[in-house]
């Protein structure tokens, strides 16, 4: 069986396509779509891009607020769930997802370390480590911090139900690696 993502976003952008070259299905999510509740597609994972709490970039914030109930059950279902940095001044920017998460807003390059089996480890193979554009921290959250600048979260993973939420304020896209086994890692959840 092949994986599928949904890539929430208003229109089509250049990482749709990165993620059909890594070999999995990308189906576009636009904020309506979020709620609406006919749309129902089959997917392995769900990921929200970079800026999605930036009015300058998306309006995507008040349809994951609104679809919070939605999210949590697909993650709970056994799906995947991939979310990008805030890129806006709103510590509480991540409130919607199922778990407390603090964001503070600070865009430069960092030299990330991984935590040891660290399940995200892979998302920056092909990068410098020493050099990883991000837009921020995380000095709060519930889960595992499992990417760090010094003692400051870039990376945190948590378990909910039977599937995994990963947000992450690294600002590049992650390795095909990491995108096929976190795609593969979740089951086909109807969202």
């Amino acid at each position: 069986m092949s994986c599928r993502a949904g890539f929430v976003w208003a229109t089509p952008q250049h990482f749709n396509r990165f993620i059909e070259d890594c070999g999995i299905s990308c189906e576009p999510v636009t904020p309506h779509m979020l709620a609406a509740p006919f749309y129902r597609p089959v997917l392995n994972c769900l990921i929200i891009p970079t800026g999605f709490a930036n009015p300058a970039y998306s309006n995507l914030l008040p349809a994951l607020r609104a679809s919070s109930p939605r999210i949590r059950r697909f993650v709970e279902n056994g799906g995947s769930l991939l979310v990008f940095g805030a890129a806006a001044d709103k510590p509480d920017a991540y409130d919607w997802l199922p778990f407390r998460v603090m964001y503070r807003h600070d865009c430069r390059p960092r030299c990330i370390g991984f935590a040891a089996g660290s399940g995200t480890r892979s998302i920056i193979d092909g990068y410098d480590p020493a050099a990883i554009e991000c837009d921020g921290t995380f000095p709060e959250y519930e889960g595992e911090g499992t990417g760090t600048c010094g003692s400051a979260a870039v990376a945190i993973e948590k378990r909910v139900g039977r599937g995994r939420i990963v947000v992450t304020s690294i600002h590049e896209y992650p390795s095909g690696k990491f995108l096929k086994a976190f795609c593969a890692e979740g089951s086909a959840t109807q969202f």
